[in-house]
């Protein structure tokens, strides 16, 4: 959700991509669907492994889950990185309803942040390209 999220908010700022420490090997098919009420289609997205974007060049990191910040190793050159912890909606547990809650609520919460994260940064992409040099 988080990928789908950050794509559609800043997508054309950078290149965005998610990864897990412990992949599930699949997309939840309730982040598919509460992705969906929101006009973002994450079907096509896959369940990655970190160690796929060892050998490339990461400039930012921003892990979501539990102790994902101390799962996620370092990268060379990486300039930033951030940590927001939300639930993992996959562990969630109860009816149908009260589980597609859950995953509601950990999806509004990722977008909050993260559309406030892309505002900020094209904000600063703004005034440093209307600056002018010293």
């Amino acid at each position: 959700m988080a990928e789908g999220i950050l794509r559609h908010a800043a997508g054309d700022l950078f290149e965005v991509h998610s990864a897990g420490s412990k992949p599930a090997g699949y997309v939840h098919p309730k982040a598919c669907q509460v992705m969906k009420e929101i006009g973002i289609d994450i079907s096509h997205h896959t369940s990655k492994h970190m160690s796929e974007f060892s050998n490339r060049k990461v400039d930012t990191v921003i892990t979501v889950c539990g102790n994902a910040d101390q799962a996620c190793p370092m990268f060379p050159g990486q300039v930033n990185r951030y940590h927001w912890g939300f639930d993992d909606p996959a562990h969630a547990t109860g009816t149908e309803e009260e589980v597609l809650k859950v995953f509601q609520r950990v999806r509004d919460q990722i977008k909050l942040v993260f559309e406030a994260y892309a505002a900020g940064y094209r904000e600063a992409q703004s005034k440093s390209s209307t600056q002018e040099p010293p």
